[in-house]
């Protein structure tokens, strides 16, 4: 599917005069950059749209920012999360649920990348963890939510990364190879992308439609706060070029685009960039396009059923 919108294209392109006041949201790790910016186009559309920090005392900043930016009266709800910790996991959804909360869409945005090595709470590489892992245990948590309030959507964020390395379920944590916080990254990415693949097979039935979005090279967010200047001629002398990076609102037009404007079916179960569904390639090596791996539907059932032998649960939602 070709989009009408460019690699450009800003929020409030994507989501123009649109009335998203029947939208209730729910975006992770949401106190800054793409989170943050994409609470704000939500909820000056009239969307009620709930915010998790990690960072408590960041989080009446997030809050304030998003209603001057978007309305004094925006409905905007901040809950502290860290998705590296199963039993905050846990907590928060737990909360959620016994409170009946009402969410159509899920946006998994929170996340790490090229981090010195590390660990979650609960032993796994800091990055798989996070990014994949936490939003494994969040999202299928609260899925009876969304089935109630179907039809509904899961929007994960993926990145052009992932084609730096498929998943290594037989070694997560690098105990038997050599740490690489970029091969790390890579994996966390294909990861989330294989991810949607697998939860749209389970919900499709119900409603629910979950895809995979890459928004670009973003230059303004806190994921590249590990990156020095080093590490930026590097790429440049990778690529050939500088880094060109999307500015922040150009970077979450994707993310508001398999919100709240594309099809849900012609999206579900498929990995998007620049507001389209992307194009499957085979060049590692490319600067956009998805490789075969982070969409079979194969290798996603062999993460999904590692991820919940990782995480201690199952999901069936029978």
């Amino acid at each position: 599917m070709t989009g009408s919108f460019g690699e450009h294209a800003t929020a409030d392109e994507v989501l123009g005069q649109r009335d998203l006041s029947a939208l209730r949201v729910l975006i992770t790790g949401a106190s800054s950059g793409l989170g943050l910016e994409s609470a704000r186009a939500l909820a000056a559309r009239g969307a009620s749209v709930m915010l998790t920090v990690r960072d408590a005392g960041k989080a009446k900043a997030a809050l304030e920012d998003v209603r001057a930016k978007a309305a004094p009266s925006a409905t905007v709800e901040i809950c502290e999360l860290d998705l590296a910790s199963f039993k905050s996991i846990c907590a928060l959804s737990g909360r959620l649920i016994a409170e009946a909360r009402n969410f159509n869409v899920i946006m998994a945005n929170a996340g790490v990348m090229a981090c010195p090595q590390g660990q979650t709470a609960d032993g796994f590489e800091l990055q798989f963890g996070t990014n994949h892992l936490g939003h494994f245990l969040f999202v299928n948590r609260l899925v009876p939510l969304l089935v109630r309030n179907a039809p509904a959507r899961v929007v994960v964020l993926s990145s052009g990364a992932h084609r730096r390395g498929n998943v290594d379920l037989g070694d997560p944590n690098f105990v038997c190879t050599p740490y690489d916080r970029w091969v790390a990254y890579g994996r966390s990415k294909t990861a989330n992308a294989l991810y949607a693949v697998a939860l749209d097979k389970r919900l499709r039935d119900r409603g629910i439609r979950a895809c995979a979005i890459s928004p670009g090279a973003v230059g303004e967010t806190a994921l590249s706060r590990h990156l020095s200047q080093e590490d930026l001629e590097r790429i440049r002398s990778a690529t050939g070029r500088r880094p060109v990076f999307k500015t922040l609102t150009e970077g979450a037009a994707t993310q508001l685009w398999a919100t709240a404007v594309a099809d849900a079916d012609e999206i579900g179960g498929r990995y998007c960039e620049n507001c389209s569904v992307a194009e499957t390639i085979t060049d590692p090596a490319a600067t956009n396009g998805v490789l075969p791996y982070a969409v079979d539907a194969a290798n996603a059932e062999a993460l999904w059923t590692a991820s919940e032998k990782f995480v201690g649960e199952t999901f069936s939602w029978a």
